[in-house]
């Protein structure tokens, strides 16, 4: 089977951006690995140039095809990844030729269609089945809903910018921020976005710019993403763009996989964004749409956990569409840790992740002022990877000072030297290696955020077979089930409380860190990750077969053996014909020169 893996910040690329498209990086790498049964094509959208100048990791010899889009500017304020055809001259000069008045007219029918629907909608929307799980009109949002205008003005750039290009420009036009203006000024419109001044008007069609570069691409052909079986967009948002595309003109069936969801981390994101309320509505309203038309036509969804499945859920995917699959981690490494008889220092709280704000280590140092009025020998060690954002750096440093301030050095006698309750160590370094060894130092491993997506470092605790103390957000409970402790978040004392409970009672830490090692191995490897997604893929392509009238023959015209796959013979809604293949995609093969050279900024091939 051929598979389109589309991605966004993440794999192949060496160096993923942090959040979820680091994460996803990981797990597509994992996914491809582990089933070489199948071909994959690759389909990258890259985040930064740095990201770009890291190169790609080492891809397994059955990816067949790599194309990659870069969409980023660059510092001369060259916009980048969205040249068609993969010549960045069309992308400044408009394509093949300046818009005619046909061109005006339908872009300004498809803006005004994308333009309404985005400040008609309010926050997340809902239009299909949303949290109710409605099985009915899930396919195609209600006319005159804000869904459907979407759709239509989407659809409608993206016919447009294959078939005449310069869809970056006219997304930077003066026309754009007219049609703005007036979807923003009309009936029924939110305050906030009624308020929308000429510059917010600006900044917003700057962004939607950015957004929908993957529209002017140059994957949508016969040989590209025409070609594959199966799209699997490793995310939604950007991700999954080429994917809608390819199912709508080509009736390439869609799987979308989240581990966290883009609209929540645009949401978490936003207080640091540049923009005024006006225009974070706005993109909060895009999103939200583009989220339900991805939900409405994904073939599958698969989040991660169940705290993704409820965003899901809330953004219109219907229920019946979703099936929860638990990102598989490698246990392999932490087997000599978590089989081993020693069960950490006894008096030793261990903290690993990524040092920023969100994993609010102010709370932790907090609640172990309060571990060390109970248990005096007490020690917290707080392992961490180097910071790379200027962010990082600002709070460890934040975090050193009041941690020195809590727990000045102690020293036994007047001739000793002082002692620090409280350490920070960097994984990597010469007394901790590895990761491994942070967590066999440790007698309770203690989680304390207040943001939380997927907690990878919860699940390697419980691969090491130790206790947790952890703070109830994100997919906590759901991972934990039962095998550990969960307080609420942004309370010192509740933690304190837990963590001195554990330390107390070694009998009880041993027995939650073997039940926490059993689930761990029953429901978060990368062995059951893979066999879900094999029979994913077997059972997406026997329902939603792509039939080409090209495949069905040879060579020479005649019918070729097994060209149809059985269950095509079958009454039902699987055997539909494949979707009218538009004029621009069935061009002759010289037109897309530049993609198979790799050559341009619009993409790349290998």
């Amino acid at each position: 089977m051929r598979i389109g893996l589309l991605t966004d910040g993440g794999y192949p690329y060496a160096f993923g951006e942090s959040g979820l498209s680091g994460e996803s990086g990981l797990w597509c790498g994992r996914l491809v690995r582990g089933l070489p049964q199948h071909e994959f094509d690759l389909f990258a959208l890259s985040r930064s140039a740095h990201q770009e100048d890291r190169g790609w990791v080492r891809l397994p010899r059955h990816v067949s095809r790599v194309r990659t889009a870069p969409l980023w500017t660059a510092e001369d304020g060259t916009p980048r990844g969205s040249g068609e055809r993969g010549l960045l001259a069309r992308l400044v000069t408009g394509g093949r030729g300046s818009y005619g008045r046909r061109e005006r007219r339908r872009f300004r029918a498809h803006m005004t269609a994308l333009a309404t629907a985005v400040c008609a909608a309010d926050g997340v929307s809902t239009d299909a089945g949303s949290g109710s799980g409605s099985r009915s009109g899930t396919s195609r949002a209600a006319a005159g809903t804000p869904g459907a205008l979407f759709a239509q003005g989407l659809y409608g750039l993206a016919e447009l910018a294959a078939e005449r290009g310069g869809l970056h420009t006219a997304l930077r036009s003066e026309t754009t921020v007219r049609i703005l203006e007036s979807a923003c000024r009309a009936r029924g419109t939110g305050r906030t976005v009624q308020s929308a001044t000429v510059p917010d008007h600006l900044a917003f069609a700057a962004e939607l710019e950015r957004i929908l570069r993957p529209l002017s691409l140059d994957w949508y052909g016969g040989e590209s993403l025409g070609a594959v079986d199966l799209c699997h967009a490793a995310s939604g948002g950007a991700a999954a763009l080429p994917g809608l595309l390819a199912k709508r003109f080509f009736g390439v069936p869609l799987l979308v996989t989240e581990h966290g969801v883009p609209l929540r981390a645009h949401y978490l994101a936003a207080p640091d964004a540049p923009f005024s309320a006006p225009v974070h509505a706005l993109l909060a309203n895009f999103h939200g749409l583009l989220a339900a038309e991805v939900y409405r036509q994904a073939e599958l969804i698969t989040p991660g956990n169940t705290h993704v499945r409820r965003w899901q859920e809330r953004c219109g995917a219907d229920r019946a569409k979703l099936r929860t699959v638990h990102p598989g981690m490698a246990a392999d490494r932490f087997t000599g840790v978590g089989e081993a008889d020693d069960n950490g220092g006894p008096d030793t709280l261990v903290w690993v992740g990524r040092i920023e704000p969100a994993k609010d280590l102010i709370s932790l140092l907090h609640a172990f002022t309060e571990v060390r009025r109970a248990e005096p020998d007490a020690r917290l060690r707080i392992f961490a990877a180097p910071a790379e954002s200027a962010e990082g750096t600002t709070y460890l440093t934040h975090c050193r000072a009041l941690a020195a301030q809590l727990f000045p050095d102690e020293a036994t006698g007047a001739h000793a030297e002082g002692d620090n309750p409280v350490s920070f160590e960097e994984i990597g370094g010469p007394k901790v290696p590895d990761l491994a060894e942070a967590y066999a130092a440790a007698g309770v491993v203690v989680l304390s955020s207040v943001v939380e997506g997927f907690p990878a470092g919860l699940v390697e605790a419980m691969f090491c077979g130790r206790a947790t103390v952890s703070t109830d957000v994100g997919a906590v409970v759901e991972v934990i089930g039962g095998t550990g402790l969960v307080v609420p978040p942004r309370n010192p004392r509740a933690l304190a409380d837990a963590c001195v409970t554990l330390l107390r009672d070694p009998e009880r830490r041993a027995r939650l860190g073997a039940a926490a090692r059993a689930r761990a191995l029953e429901l978060f490897t990368v062995e059951q990750n893979l066999a879900a997604f094999r029979g994913i893929y077997l059972e997406l392509i026997s329902r939603s077969p792509v039939c080409r009238e090209a495949d069905a023959v040879d060579a020479d015209g005649d019918p070729r053996p097994f060209a149809t796959p059985p269950e095509a013979q079958v009454s039902g809604h699987w055997t539909r014909p494949a979707a009218r293949v538009p004029g621009w995609a069935a061009e002759p093969a010289g037109v897309y020169a530049g993609a198979a050279r790799g050559a341009g900024t619009g993409g790349s091939d290998a």
